[in-house]
Order: C-alpha cells, then structure tokens, then sequence
C-alpha cells in the first residue's frame, strides 16, 4: 500500500521542515518538499500542517506477560503504546516465569509476534547464577541483559558482588540496570516503621525510604564497575540530581559506554505530588524533590541524560488502594508520554527536535536499532502525527491501558496524538485502532 501524507511539520535530526512523505508498503520511500501522486492508488492523507515525527522508541515498559494478565498484555499495553504514539518498546524480564533463560524470553518473542500493536523487543533478565545464559544472548536479536541492583516487583535482586564482577567483565552485550542500593532502603524503612508504626506510613514517604542516598550509592557503584570493567552499561530511571555528576555531558552519544535515562514521572510530577496523588505515582526509584526534577529537565539539554522513557508498569487500580507499603510500586505511562513530552516543550523546558532526539534518534543510536527511530528514505515506516493545538483532558473514560486509571488523570494537554503508523500501516487513528496488530520483532546492528 503506498500512502501520501501530505503539507506536514516533519521533526527530524535537529530540525523542523515543511514537506510531504510517501510511504510505500512498510517502508518511507520518499521524503520531498511537495510529492505528486503518480496514480490514483497512492492514497492521500492531508497532515494540514500537524507534526510528522517518528514514533517513539520506548526503551523501558513492563506489560505483564505472562504470569500478571490481570494488570496487562502484551495486546493492552502495545495498543496503549501505539495510542500514544509509541511505535516500538523494549519490555523487562520482571514477569511470571521470569525471563531469565532465552527459551522463556523466546516465548514472549513468539506471544508478541501474534498480538503486538507495536514493534518489540525483551531484555534477558540477569541474575546471581545464569552467566553462561547471559553470554549467549544475541546483539542481533536480544536489546540487552537487564540487572536489578536493588528490588522492584519480581524481586530479582542481584546482590552477589562476585556474579556482578562476572556479568560486568564477561558477558559482551548492553548491560542495563535499575541501581538503588537494598540496604540503604531497608534499613530506612525499618527506621520509619518505628517511627510512625506501619499504618502511619504513606507514599510520601517513599522518597525518604528509597532516598537520593540508595540510589547514589548504587548508581555510582555501577557505573564504577562498568568504568573498571570496560561494559557498556545504561543505568533506567535516574530521578536524582546528585546522580548526573556520574555521567558525561560533553561526549557524543555514539561514542559513550556509560548512559543514562529519564523517565516521564520523573520528569513531571515531584514529592509535592504525593499528598493528592499517593499511591498513584509510587514508582521504584521514588519521584523525589522539585530540585531534582528542575535538574533531570536541564540534563535533558545538558547530555548528561540520554534518552527518555517510560517505565511504563501497570497495576490494577484496586492495587493501588492498598495501605501504601502493600500497594506496589509502578504505573501507566505509554500512553502520555510523547503529548507530556509536548508540554514540556510548550512550557519551553526543552525544543521539540531535542524531545525527538530522546525519544527516539537516541534510543535507536543506543541500542544500535536497525532501520528504525528516524525519517529516513529506506527506513521502515514507524510515524506518528501529533496535532500540538488540540487540548484534552485525561480521564478515566479515555485512559487505553488495561488496568483503566492514570497517574495523569485532570492533567489536560495541548497536544493529541491523530495517527499512528507502524510498518506503514495505520494502526491509531483518533481513537479507533486499526485492522489487524502490525508489530515487528526489532534487530538491532552493533559491534
């Protein structure tokens, strides 16, 4: 199928343009100030001047599958993705079973190639004794080997110092790593249990518990090792100030071995946030301070910080009505993410070519993407259409994901998502989805 999109604002490589793109199957096959249909097969779409940008590559989700199907699915959270103009993702280990072997990773390989919205990939979980596991991993195939350096749902803490030694030293491939130190949070939450007794507790003090001092401690560790060890190494969701001094601002991206990320929650709310929104915006790390928050936004201009995510972990909204150490820690974010990202353009924090930089040139140049994250002739046809003066409001009737709440809810934006293509077909389209799933396993090209 070939499809013209017509008179739009195309955000690409540092730059705004006005222009035309042709689509021709899966693919871009033109890109030009004013393209002329050759015959009347070429369907056209008049973009009437909205943003053309490609769509998003979300570098960090948990959607659930298997084993927690009651908050997502695979099918859920991918047609949440690609309502928000993600078109492709890189989900976590963290599931049931957990994909710590390749037969069980291939498995959710197999389950997203039958349902999948968008284009996915899934990290290899580590843990204290699959070494040789990790070391067969595929660059070509498998996104990276993703560490917990301190708890989160699945508990798959990797705590043994010696098999981090190992993992870092050995295994050739994209580390990844969620760093907080476990002891420093343990041992803050058993001083607040005794200071104010379980029931006193509640999410704002999630922040104190799993404070800027576990994270820094875990984070500097890692990124010692990996210094050491030569690993190339991203650490997920930083959400401290102190924590940028560790990562470099100055060299270009396609040059670094140690990176960092931001993630939307971090990004917009702050500890002020948790007497309204409580448990809803409990994520491990801990939304922290406004300063730390003023902070992350200027690395995003900085370098300091290389591309943004989402974290995107949904719970049932029933979960998160539990007494705050119960109710579990995560979210929905896919499907606010790129339109958040708007408003922080709109509200001047960053320009929107920077905003496409993170969310999608720079996730392709980390994780060495093949033919994807860019509007480039010959590259697959992964687009999404934002309209940046439509506002709307998040309410519950409108959230896609499964688990049906949002951390955004009353939030109203200016920008809204019309169109999303994946491969060249459109499967988002103002509210309706499209005929049939359109995802694609992602290869990726590195040394």
């Amino acid at each position: 199928m070939n499809i013209l999109l017509k008179n739009a604002r195309l955000v690409n490589e540092g730059s705004i343009t006005e222009g035309d793109l042709l689509i021709s199957d899966d693919r871009i096959a033109r890109i030009d100030k004013d393209i002329t249909p050759k015959n009347s097969a070429v369907r056209v779409m008049d973009l009437k001047g909205c943003v053309l940008m490609p769509g998003m590559i979300d570098t960090q989700v948990h959607f659930r599958e298997p084993g927690l199907t009651h908050k997502g699915t695979i099918a859920s959270e991918s047609w949440a993705a690609v309502s928000g103009g993600i078109t492709s993702y890189v989900e976590q280990p963290n599931t049931v079973p957990q994909a710590i072997t390749l037969d069980e990773l291939e498995k959710k390989y197999q389950r997203a190639s039958e349902v999948s919205w968008a284009n996915y990939s899934f990290n290899l979980g580590a843990t204290n004794d699959n070494l040789e596991e990790c070391k067969r991993a595929s660059k070509r195939t498998i996104p990276g080997i993703k560490i917990f350096m301190g708890s989160s749902t699945g508990n798959m803490l990797v705590d043994n110092v010696h098999a981090l030694e190992r993992i870092f030293s050995e295994v050739d491939h994209q580390l990844i790593a969620h760093c907080e130190d476990e002891s420093t949070v343990r041992a803050n939450e058993e001083k607040y249990r005794a200071s104010y007794g379980e029931s006193g507790l509640t999410a704002a003090f999630h922040p104190l518990i799993r404070s800027e001092e576990a994270c820094y401690l875990s984070s500097s560790a890692a990124v010692a090792l990996a210094k050491r060890t030569g690993a190339k190494f991203h650490v997920y969701h930083i959400s401290t100030a102190k924590e940028l001094e560790l990562f470099d601002s100055k060299t270009p991206l396609a040059q670094k071995r140690i990176t960092a990320e931001a993630c939307v929650h971090h990004l917009w709310f702050s500890d002020e946030d948790y007497a309204k929104k409580q448990n809803l915006i409990k994520w491990n790390p801990a939304i922290k301070t406004a300063d730390d928050r003023a902070a992350l936004r200027a690395a995003l201009l900085t370098g300091a910080i290389d591309v943004m995510a989402t974290d995107h972990a949904p719970h049932t909204w029933e979960e998160k009505q539990r007494p705050y150490l119960q109710a579990p820690s995560g979210g929905p974010l896919v499907q606010h993410a790129v339109v958040a990202a708007f408003e922080l353009v709109r509200k001047e924090i960053l320009s929107l070519p920077r905003a496409i930089e993170l969310m999608c040139h720079h996730p392709a140049l980390l994780f060495g993407v093949e033919d994807r994250g860019f509007l480039r002739e010959g590259f697959f046809a992964d687009l999404v259409v934002v309209d940046p003066s439509k506002p709307w409001t998040v309410t519950k009737e409108n959230v896609t994901s499964l688990c049906g709440w949002s951390p955004f809810e009353g939030s109203t934006f200016s920008a809204r998502i019309e169109h999303t293509f994946v491969n060249g077909q459109k499967v988002y389209s103002s509210g309706v989805n499209g005929a049939t799933p359109a995802g694609q396993r992602m290869l990726f090209r590195r040394d």
